[in-house]
C-alpha cells in the first residue's frame, strides 16, 4: 500500500491531486479546513493556521497506520493575505498566513520524517512557487514563504539523503488565489493588472491538468535530484 497526504486538500490544484491520486493501492489522507464531498479520500477537517495540532493528528495517526511501501507528503496548502505593502496588512492575516505556508509544512515534515521511518520509499513534496524565487511588491509575506519553502527542502535532502524531497514550483494556475490577485485594489498592488492579463490573455493552467502533471513528476525515477524545481522545466 502507498500512502499520501496532502494538503490545502479540500479545492484548487489540492483536490486535483487528491483526485489523481486516489486509485487501488493507495491509502490518500486530505488535510484542509474543509471536506469536501467529492473527493473519495480520507478528509481532516483541520485548521492548518493550529499547525502544532495538526502535525500531532497526524503523528498519531502515523503511530497507529503502518506497514507502507511508500509514503509521500505533499505541503500544497497556502494562504494569502491580502494583497498589498507588508507596513499596511493586518497583522492577524499575516500571521496566519506565515504559519499556514510555513511552520505548517516544517512542523509536518518532522513528523512524516520521523514516524515513517524505515518505509522503504519517501517523498515530500512542497509547492513553491516562481515568488519564492523573484520578488514581487505587494506579496512580501507570500515571497517569503515560498523561499523559506525552497530553503527549507535543500536542508532537508542534505539531513535525509534517502528521502526525496523537491520544492517544487507547479506555473500559474487558475485558482481562487488566483481571483484574489486580480481582485486586488491596483494602488496596493502594482501588479494586478499583470495578473488580471494572464487572465485576459488565457494563460493560466487549469488546476486538474497541473495536478495530473505533478503526479508524474513525483513518480519519476529521479524525483529528488534536483531539489528545487520548477515543474515548467520537467
Amino acid at each position: 500500500m502507498h500512502l499520501y497526504i496532502v494538503t490545502g486538500s479540500s479545492r484548487g490544484l489540492g483536490a486535483g491531486l487528491v483526485q489523481q491520486l486516489t486509485q487501488a493501492g493507495n491509502t490518500v489522507v486530505g488535510i484542509a479546513r474543509k471536506t469536501n464531498p467529492a473527493l473519495q479520500a480520507e478528509q481532516w477537517a483541520v485548521d492548518l493556521a493550529e499547525p502544532q495540532a495538526a502535525a500531532e493528528r497526524l503523528q498519531a495517526w502515523l503511530r497507529a497506520n503502518t506497514g507502507w511501501q511508500s509514503a509521500t507528503l505533499i505541503n500544497n496548502a497556502a494562504l494569502l493575505s491580502e494583497p498589498g505593502p507588508l507596513a499596511a496588512s493586518d497583522l492577524g492575516e499575516l500571521s496566519a498566513a506565515l504559519r499556514v505556508g510555513l511552520e505548517a509544512p516544517t512542523l509536518l515534515s518532522r513528523v512524516f520524517l520521523a514516524e515513517t521511518a524505515g518505509v522503504p520509499t519517501r517523498r515530500i513534496l512542497n509547492i513553491s512557487s516562481g515568488l519564492g524565487r523573484r520578488a514581487m511588491a505587494g506579496s512580501a509575506a507570500y515571497c517569503a514563504i515560498k523561499a523559506g519553502l525552497d530553503h527549507l527542502s535543500r536542508a532537508l535532502a542534505l539531513e535525509e539523503p534517502d528521502v526525496g524531497i523537491v520544492s517544487l514550483a507547479p506555473g500559474v494556475i487558475d485558482t481562487d488565489m488566483q481571483v484574489q490577485l486580480r481582485g486586488a485594489d491596483p494602488a496596493r498592488f502594482p501588479e494586478q493588472t499583470r495578473f488580471q492579463g494572464l487572465k485576459d490573455g488565457g494563460q493560466l493552467q487549469a488546476a486538474d491538468a497541473t495536478a495530473a502533471a505533478i503526479v508524474r513528476y513525483c513518480m519519476r525515477s529521479d524525483f529528488g535530484k534536483t531539489v528545487v524545481a520548477d515543474i515548467r522545466d520537467a
